[in-house]
């Protein structure tokens, strides 16, 4: 299966964003041929006061960012994995960080809420508090692309190994990481736990970031970059250069069944017990 990760630099203007999410997809299909294209967190709205973000969020399934994602699948015929976006929800005091994927006919096929929500402070100071505006998901999601289970994960989610082995347990081989992670987090980190969650689950991992600079609350803050695919083996097989951009790399479930049978963790695993 091929694979394509989007790299975006989304900001405060929703229209803005989904005109550079609509171009780099084209981009990526004209030039890989993917069957399945990963977009990152917060693709349609990033950054903005709390009034803008609950301005921009929708009513899933209505909404301007979910029917461009849509008409998108449908249009190039390939699966849509669309990162993460806004989503209003009932009674108005918070909203979602949402997955939306859909198949090649445009149709949804998964839905996934962020469940662990980023709230901490950065080596510099500076204060990271989502659940002021979002509201934590509370279900495991996973979908089917064409004999490939797909797992669900939202960024700060990757530092929450018990996620992705619930994923796995459900029969996930590629697991989904739409992401926006700091510059300070992600220099350090990045790398090591995207490779980490693949080597525990034996997995691929894919994960989509956004990368450079949006305005929060008055200060600017910069997003890590650093899209990549990472095999079951925990070895980085693409990896994207800095900007915005796409890049392609391959699935492959034999893969991953070689890699299981060579060390088969989860046959080995045992519950750990309590008190």
């Amino acid at each position: 299966m091929k694979v394509a990760l989007i790299q975006m630099n989304s900001g405060d203007d929703r229209a803005a964003n989904l005109r550079q999410a609509s171009d780099l997809v084209a981009r990526a299909v004209a030039e890989d041929r993917p069957d399945w294209v990963l977009l990152p967190e917060c693709f349609d709205f990033l950054g903005g006061t709390r009034d803008a973000k609950f301005a921009a969020a929708d009513a899933l399934p209505d909404g301007e960012a979910y029917a461009t994602l849509q008409a998108l699948a449908r249009r190039h015929g390939v699966f849509i994995h669309a990162g993460s976006m806004l989503e209003r929800l009932p009674g108005g005091e918070r909203i979602g960080n949402t997955t939306v994927a859909f198949d090649r006919g445009g149709r949804e096929v998964a839905r996934y809420r962020k469940i662990h929500l980023f709230d901490i402070t950065a080596p510099d100071g500076t204060e990271y508090r989502e659940s002021a505006s979002f509201a934590p998901g509370d279900a495991v999601a996973t979908y089917d692309c064409e004999g490939v289970t797909v797992g669900c994960s939202i960024c700060y989610d990757i530092r929450f190994p018990f996620l992705y082995q619930a994923l796995a347990d459900r029969g996930a081989t590629l697991i989904a990481v739409p992401a926006a992670f700091t510059m300070q987090t992600g220099k350090d980190h990045w790398e090591v736990l995207l490779r980490a969650r693949a080597i525990e689950t034996e997995c691929y991992v894919a994960a989509a970031a956004q990368t450079g600079t949006f305005a929060q609350g008055g200060q600017t803050r910069t997003t890590y970059g650093h899209s990549m695919l990472v095999d079951p083996w925990g070895l980085v097989t693409a990896r994207a250069s800095d900007g915005v951009g796409t890049v392609a790399g391959r699935v492959e479930p034999e893969r991953v069944e070689r890699v299981r049978a060579m060390i088969p963790v989860m046959r080995h695993r045992r519950d750990m017990p309590r008190g």
